[in-house]
This record gives structure tokens, sequence and C-alpha cells, in this order.
């Protein structure tokens, strides 16, 4: 069972940045893509941003040029950062592992 840990959201003026990571077990990390979702109230869950094993990108088209995800296989880890946030940003993100793996959701809130 792969353990996924995220952490970075809070609470950011329009326009601010915010960065966050999730931590995974290390289990299969490097073989896997690995990918950022968010879920706003009364919203589905959407993918943010995808990233292959291999680091090839993929995002959603509301963040693009705006948001960056990455990966350290050494640290078994992947990051998001978001910058030019906007209000409808605001969602709990969540990482997501290609074995099937979710976190628990971190809240980014976006609002002057």
């Amino acid at each position: 069972q792969v353990q996924l840990v995220e952490s970075g959201g809070g609470l950011v003026q329009p326009g601010g940045s915010l960065s966050l990571s999730c931590a995974t077990s290390g289990s299969l990390f490097s073989v896997y893509a690995m990918a950022w979702y968010r879920q706003a109230p009364g919203k589905e869950r959407e993918l943010v941003a995808l990233i292959s094993s291999n680091g090839r990108t993929n995002y959603a088209d509301s963040v693009k040029g705006r948001f960056t995800i990455s990966r350290d296989n050494a640290k078994y880890t992947i990051y998001l950062q978001m910058n030019s946030l906007k209000p409808e940003d605001t969602a709990v993100y969540f990482c997501h592992h290609g074995v099937g793996c979710w976190g628990q959701g971190t809240q980014v809130t976006v609002s002057s």
C-alpha cells in the first residue's frame, strides 16, 4: 500500500503563489506517473497536472502557464508550483499515484 502525504496548502490572495508537495512511501515511485487533482465544493474532481515516469507533463487548460508540476525521484516526492492564483483555483488538491492511491488532500483558498 502506497502512502501519500500532501502539504503546502493555505490561504493566498489573488495573484499570489503557493507550492504543494506530495511525499510518498517510496514504493514504485519512479516507474509510475503521478498527478495532482482538485475538487471544488459542489464540483467533480478534475485533473490539474500529470507528470509521467520520464518527466513529460500535461496540464489542464485552466492552469497552463501558471502551474508547474515536477518530481524528485530521489526524494519520492512531487511538487506543484502554483503562480498567478485566481479565486477559481480554490479547491482541495489531491495527489494521485499511478498505482491508484490518493492522498488525503490539502486545502487551497484564493481570496482577498
